[in-house]
């Protein structure tokens, strides 16, 4: 991705070091090498877009140099705050060097420009004080709003929605994964695809009742481009679809051997894969990044007292996180609605952890998933202050406390996923003949051994088991 030559902007090569930093940006030169490493470097020369960028038909992100911009319609100031903070943390993951962010109160974002007409003005402003080349808006925006937005400001602008697709399509490494972010994005682009001019009529083509002067060239290349990215939609929605009864036939094999499953859900970067890692020793890849995890990892662990379970790592969560990526990611998160527990991890170091679980409990609810049992696990407790403790405390009265990476808690945590796990609904007494090992094996491993007595005829147990393993056992019914 290039930048493009505007108006008024300084290049690459003139542009002064001195920028405007939100605070914690990174300012040590290992810090900076790492944000070189990810950012896309520019070369002066190469550009081959269009000066105007009104003229782009095509919306390609450039994640570079960038100024936020939120509008404040309803809640505190400081919730305001938290968010063009979280939408900062979301750029640079992205990989794109925040310069500065500036937030509008209002009652409603303006339909036309998102932000009052005069403050368009002063952006613009600030765009050229800056040498910023994107502005991303903390909000979904409207084609229009894009459009004018654009066509004021002569920088190409982005919508939160956009850049939560971005950091997806970066961090996708399944097929599953790539297929549905590829989804998401063309479902968020088909309405934003824009011509300008003659480009956006429908021409008649042929005979096509246009008669004298109105026959023309037939479909337009928008309307071109726009009947392709729906064939193409179509053809991943049935991809998708053969992946997800792939899942399906998983999850039914599962249910089939009786093995209770857990979900580990949560904010993103709330510290699931570090938990999953806690528990299973998984060796999943932990980053103190956003979205780090989008392929659902599954493993298989055992209580305290041998009861085998499954424990799901799934994508973490977000305010405002796009529809287009629910809807994509429906599949995968079912692994959380079709699950027998939650757990609901929390980053108790967080400014905000009520506002996350309000957060994550409204996409749960649109997964169908709000009716499974809960468990809330305050992470990240090593990092908490006293003060914030007692607060939360207060707040979450029912909740675990733990800390995945030093351990503390744990064992607490363990013991109550013992206890929530769904049991077998069968007690059955067997005596199983030595030369049947296999069916030992599989009480222990599908049911719940409550006694185990060698004598002379075999091994007589007291188990709880699910209904399928019951009729495999009615034959050696212990008399």
């Amino acid at each position: 991705m290039t930048a493009a030559s505007y108006p008024n902007t300084p290049s690459s090569t003139e542009r002064d070091d001195s920028v405007v930093r939100l605070p914690g940006s990174p300012e040590s030169t290992g810090e900076r090498d790492l944000a070189d490493r990810v950012a896309l470097r520019r070369v002066a020369g190469l550009s081959t877009e269009l000066a105007d960028v009104t003229e782009v038909e095509y919306r390609q992100l450039r994640l570079e140099r960038v100024l936020l911009v939120g509008v404040w319609t309803e809640g505190g100031a400081e919730a305001a705050d938290r968010s063009l903070a979280e939408l900062a943390a979301l750029a640079e993951t992205a990989g794109s060097e925040v310069l500065d962010g500036v937030i509008q109160r209002r009652d409603r974002p303006d339909p036309a420009t998102y932000v009052g007409s005069g403050k368009v003005a002063e952006i613009r402003e600030l765009v050229m004080h800056t040498g910023a080349d994107t502005v991303i808006c903390d909000g979904e925006l409207s084609p229009s709003q894009l459009r004018n937005l654009e066509q004021k400001l002569k920088v190409k602008v982005v919508d939160r929605t956009a850049l939560i697709l971005d950091i997806f399509a970066q961090h996708a490494r399944s097929r599953e994964g790539k297929t549905q972010v590829e989804l998401a994005q063309l479902n968020y682009l088909v309405p934003r695809l824009r011509g300008w001019g003659e480009s956006l009529s429908r021409q008649a083509g042929g005979r096509a009742g246009g008669g004298v002067g109105l026959r023309g060239p037939g479909e337009t290349k928008l309307e071109t481009d726009r009947r392709r990215i729906r064939s193409r939609i179509a053809k991943l929605r049935r991809e998708l679809a053969h992946m997800e009864g792939t899942r399906r036939t998983q999850r039914r094999s599962r249910d089939r051997n009786e093995v209770p499953s857990v979900a580990i859900a949560g904010y993103t970067n709330a510290g699931k894969s570090s938990l999953l890692n806690a528990l299973t020793g998984a060796g999943v890849l932990v980053q103190d990044a956003l979205f780090a995890t989008l392929d659902p990892t599954v493993r298989r662990t055992r209580t305290q007292d041998g009861r085998e379970f499954t424990l799901s790592d799934t994508v973490g969560f977000v305010r405002h996180l796009p529809h287009q990526l629910i809807e994509a990611f429906r599949a995968t998160l079912e692994e959380v609605s079709g699950s027998d527990l939650i757990l609901h991890v929390v980053d108790g170091a967080d400014a905000d952890p009520i506002g996350q679980i309000n957060a994550v409990h409204e996409v749960l609810g649109e997964i169908d998933a709000l009716d499974v049992p809960e468990i809330i696990v305050v992470n990240k407790t090593d990092a908490m202050t006293p003060e914030a403790v007692t607060r939360l405390r207060a707040a979450l009265p029912d909740a675990l406390w733990v800390s995945a990476r030093t351990g503390d808690g744990m064992d607490v945590l363990r013991d109550r996923l013992a206890l929530a796990l769904p049991r077998p609904g069968f007690q059955v007494e067997v005596l199983l003949p030595y030369d049947r090992g296999d069916l030992v094996a599989r009480l222990h491993r599908d049911g719940e051994v409550l006694t185990e007595v060698h004598e002379s005829a075999g091994t007589r147990l007291s188990a709880r088991v699910g209904p399928e393993l019951a009729a495999v056992l009615a034959d050696h019914a212990a008399r």
